[in-house]
């Protein structure tokens, strides 16, 4: 029986005009980022018809690139990520690269030029794609130099796109809130998180606040705990400089991990508009419990070692490029909280994320309690790769049955979630994006763990042949949904 339907537009009980004309500036244009993610995503939008006809383009960098030299890189961007299902438009793209263009900003000269490049573009949209150590001196420079708007006029606008993680710790996080604050009101503020943009994150919000039919049972008398697990095949690949300044623990656990925890464990808001969402999702990221003092006994930390993904050699951690021999930078990490309130008071929430996993996945398993010990249904939400939702039965014997799913597909295409949030920023619509609240709870939550991290060396684990290192196993009985098990 089918109860579900897929999401295919935001869930958020909103409606916005059609946005002015504007110009958006990536930083750090030239990175991975840029390409693999926000540039075939604007070609995309602008193909469609989703962004204004006269929209501009701006890559800003530290390189010294021209025009024609940054149009290659985009356009090869753009033929990259063809494969996924961004067709190639050939008389489009002859009109569409009239908007692109590049500035180099590696001095207070380049954000004059980028100025007058903005002259005739009323509404500016600025992406932080770039270290996050940058941030801050960015939003400055671009204050410094006029290109930031007063948030109370209402002719113009000028919204900033913050890429993750916000900060490196708590305080950090904190002295970065602060430095922006002088420049930026939170309006104008956009902390994005692409998972917030995912079909399976849509799904999720909409099987609990949309449909609700488990949520009389959503909570600590029938539920006997959540597992949520963000597992990629993939290496960091080129990021090291990204990495060793990042982790995991700051890249995946901190942002995308607490969003999840957040929607999947909060209470319903009293309606569905951007104010009730976000106030919930604080006040539940406020109500997870700390970490204990001995954090060994309820986390674990872990990083690749050599090994074998799909038949492949892979090297290690330390054996990639640019990082280094004695690295103890984490690649993995897995632990256990609780969530003091009165719905999940003294259920265990099992979270762990790595890189070199054997599959690809992010997924929340809920264990509901049975009439015995370890006898109850499990309730799987695939966020990604095949977003689902589905429902192992156990039957009186215990024994595992088929499973059902639960959702009713979509013939639809999806919008790619970069997609989705830039035409949401476009819009002026924040309700996937992140409120500095939520970043400061997460940070409480996570900052003792990565400053343990720092004096206690991971544990190793061998590329794509486990679920991390064996403490991890040790901490919980772990599980994920098999793509053979999947019955729809």
């Amino acid at each position: 029986m089918s109860f579900f339907w897929i999401a295919t537009a935001s869930p958020f009980e909103e409606s916005h005009q059609e946005p002015p004309s504007a110009a958006i500036v990536v930083f750090g244009a030239t990175g991975d980022l840029a390409s693999l993610k926000i540039f075939p995503a604007l070609y995309h939008l602008a193909l469609e018809g989703r962004l204004p006809e006269n929209t501009a383009i701006v890559g800003a960098g530290r390189k010294n690139l021209s025009n024609e030299e940054f149009l290659k890189l985009f356009r090869k961007a753009v033929d990259s990520a063809a494969t996924s299902g961004i067709k190639i438009d050939e008389s489009f793209w002859t009109r569409f690269k009239g908007r692109i263009s590049y500035q180099k900003i590696d001095t207070d000269e380049g954000y004059n030029q980028l100025n007058h490049l903005l002259r005739n573009q009323t509404n500016r949209i600025y992406y932080l794609a770039t270290q996050p150590s940058a941030f801050s001196s960015i939003v400055q420079k671009l204050s410094e130099h006029g290109l930031i708007y007063d948030s109370k006029q209402k002719d113009r606008w000028s919204r900033v796109v913050i890429e993750k993680p916000f900060g490196r710790d708590l305080d950090s996080a904190q002295n970065l809130q602060n430095e922006i604050s002088k420049v930026l009101d939170e309006s104008q503020i956009y902390r994005i998180d692409h998972f917030l943009g995912k079909e399976g994150i849509q799904n999720l919000f909409a099987f609990r606040f949309k449909e609700g039919l488990f949520e009389p049972i959503w909570n600590r008398r029938y539920v006997d705990q959540v597992q949520i697990t963000i597992g990629e095949e993939i290496g960091i690949g080129t990021r090291a400089q990204f990495w060793e300044e990042t982790g995991l623990v700051r890249d995946l656990l901190q942002n995308h991990m607490m969003q999840i925890l957040a929607l999947a464990a909060m209470d319903p808001p009293a309606n569905l508009d951007s104010e009730k969402i976000h106030a919930e999702k604080i006040k539940l990221l406020n109500a997870v419990r700390l970490f204990p003092d001995k954090i060994e006994n309820v986390a674990v930390m872990g990083q690749y070692d050599e090994g074998e993904v799909k038949g492949i050699s892979v090297p290690g951690y330390r054996q990639e490029s640019g990082v280094p021999a004695k690295s103890s930078i984490e690649t993995f990490a897995a632990a256990k909280v609780f969530i003091d309130n009165d719905r999940w008071e003294g259920v265990p929430f099992y979270l762990r994320a790595g890189k070199r996993l054997p599959a690809k996945t992010t997924e929340i398993a809920v264990f509901f309690k049975g009439l015995q010990k370890d006898n109850g249904h499990t309730l799987f939400i695939r966020i990604q790769p095949e977003p689902g939702i589905f429902l192992r039965k156990i039957s009186k014997e215990g024994e595992s049955r088929p499973l059902v799913r639960l959702d009713t597909l979509s013939d639809q295409p999806q919008a790619d979630a970069y997609e989705k949030l830039l035409e949401d920023c476009f819009h002026g619509d924040a309700s996937l994006f992140v409120q500095a609240d939520e970043q400061i709870a997460s940070w409480k939550l996570w900052t003792p763990l990565i400053r343990h991290a720092a004096t206690h060396p991971p544990d190793r684990y061998p590329a794509g042949k486990t679920w991390g290192p064996k403490a991890a196993e040790e901490l919980a009985h772990w599980e994920v949904l098999e793509k053979t098990s999947i019955n729809p």
